[in-house]
């Protein structure tokens, strides 16, 4: 049997000011694997432990198969969690740490059969007469998750259980987690703040800024529609060129986005999603260039809607398989405020001595004003950046290429880019470009 979950406007807060999770509303449907994505201490533990019964719900509303679940208490859920620190027994061996929980559902019965049945799924029957202490960590959570296995609950709520892993062991696991879980078809909830794992894992991906839900689609949805600049810096390795642009607009002329010392011309005819930039004529935008978005190539090579820039290079990553390549294009790299911190910092209003507005207006505001805030703000002053900010990444557009081009430091080289990967969000961060309320299929 698999659990359906739903919430629905759920909110806590901790302290009086700050909510850790505002107002989220999301559906999960029966053995669905949905990962919860975000920078650390966002609040994907919280409505994990919500979830599990683990924490009270301050507002809002659980369902669980459409029953309302806010006050049913967590042994009554029939759920299992994984934890993050393995939260075994240390004087318990393997078996009797996977049998723990079924003695305590059913005092009289035997757990042997089950507790054999998952270690076999698992690949760890010569470990169950082992205590914790002689498991590598791999080990250890392969335990911690047979005994979430062998309840055989609901639900499976998972909370960065591998973050305490090597990186080769990470991978190993994540691709065992995948097939238990399909193969189970128990409803998955995993919580990580590494986006290779959701991509990889996840039917769905819900990413989370602030306690507050940015956007939830697929893994191939999210990274090729983010729903704003938050979504589309945090999804994709290596990270999303942005840079600051300018809309020019001229009646009589080529719409241009100048990006510094140089400008993308937007072919013509204009598209639709293109048209659209005229509003933002005048003003400034983030442009968005994923790193397989730009080639190196002549002008004289360039296919239908690419538009050609030149970059110097200035850091050369190699990879194996391919390279990044680091380079100045003259242009300013556009920065999303507190991208890796678990909430945004807003800048305080001066507090005003007057009120305006009717009692429902201020109310309206003081809501507003502790939900996440901006996305990203443009900050318009040129002072050089604290010693305490983040160090300057080489050149300002990465570029994804093959080995086989040789490159080297200084080298001025041709670039074209291809406009039907461009991404243009406006000064708050929001997507306009493509058009948000015409999203292509991208099934086709």
């Amino acid at each position: 049997m698999t659990r359906a979950i739903s919430l629905h406007d759920v909110s806590k807060a901790y302290t009086r000011d700050i909510r850790v999770v505002d107002r989220l509303s999301l559906d999960i449907a029966p053995g669905e694997f949905l990962v919860l994505l975000g920078p650390s201490g966002c609040g994907k533990s919280t409505v994990l432990r919500m979830i599990a019964g683990l924490e009270d719900i301050d507002e809002g509303r659980l369902f669980l198969d459409g029953e309302y679940g806010n006050e049913l208490p967590p042994s009554d859920r029939d759920m299992a969690m994984v934890f993050q620190n393995f939260a075994l027994y240390p004087s318990m061996t393997s078996r009797d740490n996977i049998g723990f929980p079924l003695r305590i559902e059913s005092p009289g019965a035997d757990p042997a059969p089950r507790v054999d049945a998952t270690a076999r799924m698992l690949g760890i029957e010569d470990l169950l007469d082992r205590f914790p202490a002689q498991l590598s960590g791999g080990e250890r959570q392969r335990v911690a998750m047979g005994r979430a296995i062998a309840r055989h609950p609901s639900a499976f709520l998972m909370d960065e259980p591998l973050s305490n892993l090597d990186a080769k062991l990470r991978n190993r696991l994540r691709a065992e987690i995948s097939q238990l879980t399909r193969e189970l078809g128990v409803t998955t909830v995993y919580v990580t703040h590494d986006q290779s794992e959701a991509m990889s894992l996840g039917d769905r991906v819900a990413v989370l800024r602030g306690g507050v839900l940015q956007q939830v689609g697929t893994p191939r949805t999210v990274y090729a529609l983010p729903s704003n600049v938050f979504v589309a810096a945090f999804i994709g390795t290596p990270r999303i060129n942005l840079l600051r642009g300018l809309v020019r607009a001229p009646l009589d002329g080529a719409m241009t986005i100048s990006l510094g010392k140089q400008f993308l011309r937007l072919p013509e005819p204009l598209s639709l999603d293109h048209q659209l930039l005229r509003v933002q004529q005048g003003r400034e935008v983030i442009v968005g260039l994923r790193s397989e978005a730009v080639r190196i190539a002549k002008p004289s090579a360039a296919r239908t809607g690419e538009v050609a820039l030149t970059g110097l290079v200035e850091h050369l990553e190699f990879q194996g398989h391919e390279v990044l390549v680091h380079f100045n294009t003259g242009s300013r790299p556009a920065v999303v405020p507190d991208l890796e911190a678990p909430r945004p910092r807003p800048e305080r209003p001066a507090r005003r001595r007057r009120r305006e507005g009717t009692v429902l207006h201020r109310l309206r505001e003081r809501a507003g004003a502790l939900r996440a805030g901006p996305v990203a703000t443009l900050d318009r002053s040129e002072q050089p950046a604290p010693a305490s900010a983040e160090p300057r990444v080489p050149g300002d557009l990465i570029v994804r290429t093959t080995p086989d081009i040789r490159l080297r430091h200084g080298m001025q080289v041709p670039l074209l880019v291809d406009l039907a990967h461009l991404f243009v969000f406006d000064q708050q961060g929001e997507r306009i470009c493509p058009n948000p309320a015409r999203l292509p299929d991208l099934e086709e």
